[in-house]
């Protein structure tokens, strides 16, 4: 299977953002993720077939995913009433929040059990320190080269679409609509010319 330029990225990238969505239990982006990926792999297989429709639902969808993601962006970064303490990603269901709050590069979770319960389960996070970049920030940066792959896949679609296009229009059948076609046939039926006879 031949992969595009646009898709393959954008698919693996796609593939990693879902995992880690699915560590923090956040249920609004990992259904996001999960209609992101079945639509690059429709927009791959509309390429690869020659199926323009397949390539507009891929290109809709691009536009869609930036919004997306910039909603995502202004999420974490606080823009407007919206807040990153909040439930919203998570329906409201749990108070789940990014896995990088907790597993970032360089953090340090410092954990203590509350007092009196002596199960595993029961811990209680404390802290988390020493972190080398904000958790936001890396939420940030995974939309963010997600609208740039995002971009550069609605570009290549729209590229794809209309050679696609193109060569449909173009296309002629034998003999079809051409006024000069390559192959000319006799228009005259054979027993109607005219042949001399000899005796």
């Amino acid at each position: 299977m031949r992969c595009s330029t646009s898709r393959c990225p954008h698919t693996l990238v796609a593939l990693e953002r879902q995992v880690f969505d699915f560590l923090g239990y956040q249920w609004a982006p990992i259904l996001a993720n999960f209609f992101h990926i079945i639509i690059v792999i429709l927009g791959l297989f509309g390429t690869i077939q020659y199926r323009p429709r397949y390539i507009v639902v891929y290109t809709v969808w691009m536009a869609l995913w930036v919004a997306w993601n910039v909603f995502i962006i202004c999420y974490y970064l606080d823009v407007g009433d919206l807040t990153k303490d909040s439930d919203l990603l998570t329906f409201n269901i749990s108070a789940h929040h990014s896995w990088w709050s907790e597993h970032g590069p360089g953090c340090v979770r410092r954990e203590m059990t509350q007092p009196g319960v002596g199960t595993v389960d029961s811990q209680s996070y404390i802290s988390v320190m020493g972190c080398l970049m904000e958790y936001q920030y890396i939420e940030v940066l995974h939309s963010g080269t997600q609208i740039l792959i995002a971009l550069l896949g609605f570009v290549y679609a729209c590229y794809v679409f209309s050679t696609i296009t193109e060569e449909e229009d173009s296309f002629d059948f034998v003999g079809g609509f051409d006024p000069f076609p390559l192959y000319h046939v006799n228009e005259k039926p054979s027993h109607l010319l005219l042949k001399p006879m000899y005796l």
